[in-house]
C-alpha cells in the first residue's frame, strides 16, 4: 500500500517510524515531513493546511491511506474533502473535529452527556469577561477557545493576572482568532495523564496511558508548552482507574456522538486530571498526543496500518490492542525561548552517535546537515522493562545531541507530577 502521512512533527515521525514496520506498506508519502522523516518516507513540500494540494497529490500518486497527524488540517475539514474525492482517509471530519477546534463546543457536549470535568463559562465579550472574572474564584483557568498550539491555556493566580490574560487573548489576539472567545474553566488539582483512543464511529478502545510534562521548566515550572516530554505507561492507570474511565468517560463519549449523528472516526485524545482515583476530563483532542505518540507507538505491538484501517472501515471491535510490558521514556529536546521567541537554522550535532530512538519535530535537511526549524526540536525515547532505566538511558544518549541554545527538562518521568 501507499500512504501518505501529513505534518511535519515528531508525532508524525513515530507514525511513519510505525507504518514502516508495516510489510503491507510499499511506500510512505510525508506532507511536509522533516529532516528525520525524510530517511523513511519521501517528503513532499506540501504544507499540511493545503487540502487542495494534498487532495491532488494523493490523487496523482494513488495514495491508498492518508494519515493525517496535526490538528489544523482536521478542523479545516481535510477529511470531508477527502472523502468527497473519494480517497481513503484516518482522522475524524470537520464535525467530529470541533472537539479540539472550540473547547466551549466540547465542554457544553460533556455537560450535555454527563461526562465530569470542570465547571466552566465561556465568554465572546471581554468587559463581560472581565466582569465575571472574581466570581469564579482563583486560581482560575483561562483558555483561548480555538486551536493556540496548545499555548492557549493559562493559570491565574489572582485578579491582575487574569485581567492580564483577557487583555492578550481578547483585545492583542496574541492567538489570533482562537482567543476571540474564552473559557473559563475551575482550577482542577490532581495530576494530569493522557488516554489516546481509536475509534471507528460506534466503538471506542483506549490505547496504552501515557503523561506528559506541558510547562517549559522543571517542577513544572513556566509557561505552558505542546509538552516537554512523557512516559507510558501512566503510573497512575491502574486497573481500577481504568473501568472508571472507561465506564464514566469513554462510553458517555461513544453514547454522545452516536445520539448527536456525529461520525466519528480516528483519534480521541483525552487529558485527565486524576484525584483520588477519579478522573475529570481536561481536554479533548481530535488527534493522537505529541509527546504522548512518540511513548506510545513504540509500545504498540500490532501493525499499526491494521488498525488504522479498521477504523476507517467500522471493524474495530475486531482489534485485540497488545502492548509491551516496556516502559517507554520520551525527553523533548526544545530551542532556547520556547514556547516564547526562539531561533532556527541551528547546526544539530551528534545524532549520528545515539543509541536510542530520535524522532524529529522542528528539524530540517540542509545538504548533508541536519539544522533547527522549529520549537520542539527533537524526542529522544527509550525503552526497558524498568521506568528508571529507560529514562536514565535517554538522558544519557541526550546528552550526545547539541546544537546551540537547545533546552530540555531534566525532570520527565521522575516522578508521576
Amino acid at each position: 500500500m501507499k500512504i501518505l502521512v501529513i505534518g511535519s512533527g515528531a508525532r508524525e515521525h513515530a507514525i511513519v517510524w510505525k507504518l514502516k514496520q508495516s510489510p503491507r506498506v510499499k511506500e510512505i508519502f510525508a506532507a511536509p515531513g522533516n529532516a528525520g522523516i525524510k530517511d523513511l518516507a519521501r517528503c513532499v513540500s506540501i504544507a499540511a493546511d493545503d487540502l487542495e494540494a494534498l487532495v491532488d497529490f494523493a490523487k496523482k500518486e494513488a495514495i491508498d491511506l492518508t494519515v493525517v497527524g496535526p490538528e489544523v488540517p482536521l478542523v479545516l475539514g481535510v477529511v470531508d474533502v477527502f472523502q468527497e474525492a473519494g480517497l481513503k482517509i484516518f482522522g475524524p471530519n470537520k464535525q467530529g473535529a470541533m472537539f479540539e477546534g472550540s473547547k466551549a463546543y466540547s465542554k457544553a457536549f460533556m455537560e450535555n452527556h454527563h461526562i465530569p470535568t470542570a465547571k466552566y463559562k465561556e465568554f465572546t465579550n471581554l468587559d463581560s469577561a472581565k466582569e465575571y472574572v472574581d466570581m469564579f474564584g482563583f486560581p482560575l483557568v483561562i483558555k483561548a477557545d480555538g486551536l493556540a498550539a496548545g499555548k492557549g491555556v493559562v493559570i491565574c493566580e489572582n485578579h491582575e493576572d487574569a485581567m492580564d490574560t483577557l487583555d492578550k487573548m481578547m483585545q492583542d489576539k496574541v492567538f489570533g482568532d482562537a482567543g476571540s472567545k474564552v473559557v473559563f474553566e475551575e482550577f482542577l488539582t490532581g495530576i494530569e495523564a493522557s488516554i489516546l483512543c481509536f475509534v471507528d464511529g460506534k466503538t471506542i478502545k483506549p490505547m496504552a496511558s501515557a503523561q506528559d510534562y506541558k510547562k517549559a521548566y522543571d517542577n513544572d515550572l513556566g509557561l505552558n508548552t505542546g509538552g516537554m516530554g512523557a512516559y507510558s505507561p501512566s503510573r497512575l492507570f491502574d486497573e481500577t482507574l481504568k473501568a472508571h474511565v472507561d465506564e464514566e468517560i469513554l462510553q458517555p463519549f461513544m453514547k454522545g456522538v452516536l445520539s448527536e449523528n456525529i461520525d466519528y472516526k480516528g483519534i480521541i485524545f483525552i487529558g485527565l486530571m486524576i484525584e483520588d482515583g477519579q478522573a475529570k476530563v481536561i481536554e479533548f483532542n481530535c488527534r493522537m498526543g505529541d509527546p504522548e505518540t512518540q511513548v506510545v507507538l513504540p509500545r504498540m505491538e500490532n501493525d499499526l496500518l491494521d488498525v488504522l484501517e479498521a477504523c476507517v472501515d467500522g471493524t474495530l471491535e475486531d482489534i485485540d490492542l497488545k502492548w509491551s510490558d516496556k516502559q517507554a521514556v520520551g525527553v523533548v529536546m526544545a530551542s532556547g525561548g520556547y514556547p516564547e521567541a526562539y531561533e532556527k537554522n541551528k547546526l544539530i550535532k551528534g545524532l549520528d552517535q545515539v543509541d536510542a530512538i530520535v524522532f524529529h519535530a522542528g528539524t530540517k535537511a540542509d545538504n548533508d546537515q541536519v539544522l533547527t526549524n522549529g520549537g520542539r526540536v527533537l524526542t529522544v525515547v527509550s525503552l526497558n522493562e524498568h521506568l528508571s532505566q529507560a529514562r536514565a538511558h535517554s538522558y544519557k544518549e541526550l546528552e550526545k545531541i547539541n546544537f546551540e541554545h537547545m533546552m530540555y527538562r531534566t525532570d520527565i518521568a521522575k516522578s508521576q507530577c
